[in-house]
């Protein structure tokens, strides 16, 4: 069976699976560009140059190395950096900050991927279902048909089955990649808050 063919097989929750399977590709691309993007410089490699330029006591130096670089710890670490000179608690906790809100954009659709992929086999079996009762409908209805009629019309229910499948399992592969990814740059985040405090070495008021 053709595509066109398979789709108008399955029913009205093909076209929702359809549309699941787009936004669900659309989101693991558009993520894997973001961390791709931001997975470039290397957290060690960043710190030996912010540690060489604070050692000097050159921390305007050290604020260019973060704006020139774009990933979520280097953005924690400049808002330590720019409140060079106040109470620790105060840049610890504005980082802390930080730390959350560049969490919340790595999180940005992740939830939705994960939620297609494990809805996408009950809205497939949901569909089998229907299928199945509409093909002995049919046949009830009109008062003949063989095992082929049955076969027939059961095999085209099933297709909604294999089609949730399709659409689930890439996005449960997907949604475990980011869920690591994720916790990779929280980890990369709160280990730069703590060397850059320590850089810093700063006493409270």
């Amino acid at each position: 069976m053709a595509l066109w063919q398979l789709i108008r097989a399955g029913g009205f929750t093909m076209y929702i699976l359809l549309l699941f399977s787009i936004l669900s590709f659309a989101i693991i691309i558009e993520r894997y560009l973001y961390y791709r993007g931001r997975s470039k410089v290397k957290r060690e490699t960043f710190m030996m140059g912010i540690a060489k330029e604070c050692k000097k006591g050159d921390v305007k130096k050290a604020l260019e190395i973060c704006k020139n670089i774009d990933t979520p710890f280097s953005a924690v670490t400049s808002s330590g950096l720019n409140l060079y000179g106040h109470n620790e608690v105060f840049i610890s906790n504005t980082m802390e900050r930080q730390i959350t809100v560049e969490t919340a954009r790595l999180e940005r659709f992740t939830s939705i991927v994960g939620t297609i992929g494990s809805t996408a086999v009950y809205i497939g079996l949901f569909g089998t279902v229907l299928g199945i009762m509409r093909a002995f409908h049919d046949i009830s209805k009109g008062g003949s048909g063989g095992i082929n009629v049955v076969i027939n019309g059961i095999s085209e229910a099933l297709v909604c089955t294999a089609a949730g499948l399709c659409v689930a399992v890439p996005a449960v592969i997907a949604y475990n990649y980011f869920i690591k990814k994720v916790d990779s740059f929280i980890t990369d985040m709160e280990l730069c808050a703590s060397e850059t405090m320590d850089l810093l070495n700063i006493r409270p008021r």
